[in-house]
């Protein structure tokens, strides 16, 4: 690893929105191939990088159970859509040279390898990128809350929570003007001020292992390497107190 890395080992958690495009594309090739040339960027450092997707660009099981699906029905299809999502990332990221594995949380071995945690840390250790799909496998988990578990898992130094925005505000930037940029948080503020960074169970999981979290704007060219070589750049939350940008 070169001296410039910060971290040794990075969970990178993407939303399915990050493979999106403006056209209603569920998956642009275009927005896939900038997501992978940050990805093999930032690999260039020596750092090992592991990514959970998410798969709210095709389907969501919140939607579904709102519209009166079964819950654990509509989630088992969301799993499925962050496969393809997985999949999506492994194909470009391999065009672009960088050797890659997908492990899937739900057992198909005919695109995927089963999530085997000693597997997942070898892979890493020989320079491949592993993608996390299909979350925990278990309905009623997010993949924030998989993010944080493959994290500890694999022994990451810190979870990087890939966002729009440039951080977390106390209220949306976009609606408000006035909302403040936090610089680091606790994960208590986050808890007590309901601040969406991740779900709260996400949440109670880094806290109670200790695991810092990332939150930063992915959208930016050169963002993830920045991340990775340890810029000041989004917001860190951690032990630290309250502290405004």
């Amino acid at each position: 690893m070169t001296s410039e890395a910060a971290y040794k080992r990075v969970l990178l958690k993407l939303s399915g929105e990050a493979f999106a495009g403006h056209d209603g594309h569920p998956i642009d090739g275009k927005v896939a191939e900038f997501v992978a040339n940050e990805i093999v960027d930032a690999r260039s450092l020596g750092v090992d990088i592991a990514v959970v997707v998410g798969g709210g660009n095709i389907w969501r099981g919140l939607t579904g159970a709102g519209a009166g699906m079964d819950r654990a029905q509509a989630d088992y299809m969301g799993m499925l859509a962050t496969v393809m999502n997985a999949l999506a990332l492994q194909d470009t990221l391999e065009r672009l040279g960088q050797p890659t594995r997908v492990q899937s949380a739900i057992h198909m071995s005919q695109v995927a390898e089963p999530y085997i945690r000693r597997r997942a840390i070898r892979h890493l250790e020989k320079g491949r990128v592993v993608i996390f799909a299909a979350g925990t496998g278990n309905p009623y988990f997010t993949t924030d809350t998989a993010a944080s578990l493959r994290a500890m898992e694999i022994h990451a130094d810190v979870l990087l929570k890939a966002t729009k925005v440039d951080g977390v505000y106390s209220d949306d930037p976009k609606k408000n003007a006035s909302a403040t940029k936090f610089k680091q948080l606790s994960y208590i503020d986050v808890l007590k001020k309901n601040l969406k960074v991740m779900d709260s169970t996400a949440i109670s999981l880094c806290m109670d292992n200790d695991l810092p979290i990332v939150v930063f704007d992915s959208t930016a060219r050169g963002n993830v390497r920045r991340v990775v070589m340890g810029e000041e750049i989004g917001t860190v939350v951690g032990r630290a107190s309250t502290r405004h940008a």
